[in-house]
């Protein structure tokens, strides 16, 4: 069985590492590539990036950021956020970035998961989803950070975007997020049983239990957290040798 992979995701705003809730009062929190460091030599599987700058001037800022944490750790990297077209990718790509994270702009404009794919291949193409549960016992995906329904149900959509080219999903829960009460995992679990693709899970971690239980009850790929690490309330190796110690394969430095 493959490893499972524990993520920290860091959001980026003016080339620095912030903190919110809800991206509402930002404080500075740090230089991108030293928390890079810290999360490379803690035993991260890989790092995400999120620009929630969102602008022209802030993908170039993020191409900077990605060149200088990749010239310092050795884990695969991925970035999103204000990424509208091919271009945007290849800039990213060049600059040091593994792997491709889009939202918004492929729900908007579909055809950009099959460009990006074809120019750079899927493995490079990660498709980000945020999902609420709706009234009809299902989920809706929203966008533009949540603010937007779009009446698409997230695993129909997931199972369209991976046709269409892509090869990772990262899938979190809107109700669950910043709850620390668990990670949704009948979602996760849903999506994970309708894609060949790795699944990423997002939203709701607040102990070592959560990540133990949708990495097996949620069957996902991954596990994804932010202020959790962020804040220290949870180590990175303290979380895998939990996860080892309940015989769920882990990468353990």
């Amino acid at each position: 069985m493959l490893a499972k992979r524990i993520i920290p995701c860091l959001d980026i705003k003016d080339g620095r590492v912030v903190k919110g809730v809800n991206f509402i009062n930002l404080r500075d929190a740090g230089d991108p590539v030293e928390q890079a460091k810290i999360y490379n030599d803690a035993g991260a599987d890989e790092l995400v990036f999120l620009d929630i700058s969102a602008s022209v001037e802030g993908r170039e800022t993020m191409a900077k950021v990605v060149t200088a944490v990749a010239d310092h750790v050795f884990m695969p990297l991925t970035v999103g956020g204000g990424i509208r077209t091919v271009e945007d990718m290849r800039r990213l790509l060049a600059a040091g970035a593994d792997k491709i994270s889009i939202n918004t702009a492929a729900v908007d404009n579909p055809s950009l998961i099959t460009g990006g794919a074809k120019r750079f291949g899927s493995q490079c193409i990660i498709i980000a989803v945020d999902a609420r549960r709706n009234g009809a016992g299902g989920w809706e995906v929203l966008t533009y950070g949540g603010r937007k329904t779009t009446g698409l149900d997230a695993v129909a959509w997931i199972r369209k975007a991976v046709e269409m080219g892509a090869g990772e999903v990262l899938l979190t829960s809107m109700d669950a997020d910043g709850t620390l009460s668990g990670y949704d995992l009948e979602l996760t679990a849903l999506a994970a049983e309708g894609v060949n693709v790795p699944i990423i899970a997002s939203g709701g971690a607040g102990c070592v239990q959560d990540f133990a239980d949708v990495l097996t009850l949620g069957k996902a790929d991954a596990a994804l957290a932010a202020s959790l690490f962020h804040d220290n309330q949870l180590s990175i190796p303290d979380l895998k040798s939990y996860l080892a110690a309940h015989n769920i394969p882990v990468r353990i430095t």
